[in-house]
């Protein structure tokens, strides 16, 4: 078998919403060969003004900003759940469609799909057409395997600790599925409460370890995918 490191470079497509401080992680992380034999070859945000724009741009990545609402998929202020829920299929759809164009060149097209920070909820036309091309997706997500599922996890995990609920909250990266944050887990890490200590302190103390954490699952599944093509 050839040296892993002779071969082409796993593909890696980022998706992020905002400050990009863990599509920053990453990188760093594959620049410093961290994250082995891999490029980062795309990123997209739905959020206009997301930082991680910026980041992209000085690291010379492509970027694209691809919004529900700013793509025609869903009008401002609609209302109607069943309008709503045909517009998103429709965007997962077209996103997932994006994704497996590679940029109009099929050479780029990602292995892997990151989503850090990444504030949309994917059905079934996004991670079907992924699933069947055998891309993987990987979510960042502040919480334990089912504990605090979906948004403001970090804070419902402190209000409990507040209550005398629990003593300790984590992280994880984890397989993206229908079912929000219930994927198989790729690693974990428990984070004990502080006495004393303000949500703004957690949080940032949190973030400190999802930066770590999202290098090294994403390093993890990335070796996965190398070790698994083909003999050439």
């Amino acid at each position: 078998m050839a040296d892993r490191q002779e071969q082409p470079p796993c593909r890696i497509l980022v998706m992020a919403s905002g400050n990009g401080s863990n599509f920053q992680a990453l990188i760093d992380a594959v620049a410093a060969g961290r994250i082995p034999n891999s490029r980062i070859v795309r990123l997209v945000v739905n959020r206009a003004k997301a930082y991680a724009t910026t980041r992209a741009d000085s690291a010379g990545i492509p970027w694209e900003y691809f919004n529900l609402i700013g793509g025609g998929f869903l009008a401002k202020g609609e209302r109607d759940e069943a309008k709503v829920r045909e517009a998103r299929e429709r965007y997962d759809a077209a996103l997932a469609q994006r994704v497996l164009a590679g940029s109009g060149d099929i050479r780029e097209r990602p292995e892997l799909v990151v989503l850090a920070g990444w504030m949309h909820v994917f059905g079934r036309a996004f991670l079907e057409p992924l699933e069947r091309e055998g891309i993987r997706v990987i979510n960042l997500h502040p919480a334990l395997p089912r504990e605090y599922n979906g948004a403001g996890a970090i804070e419902r995990a402190f209000e409990d600790f507040k209550a005398g609920k629990t003593t300790r909250t984590g992280i994880m990266v984890h397989y993206v599925i229908l079912e929000m944050d219930m994927g198989a887990p790729i690693l974990v890490r428990e984070i004990e409460f502080r006495e004393g200590e303000e949500l703004a302190q957690l949080e940032e103390r949190i973030h400190g370890h999802e930066h770590e954490l999202i290098v090294e699952a994403t390093a993890k599944v990335v070796r996965e995918i190398l070790e698994a093509r083909p003999a050439k």
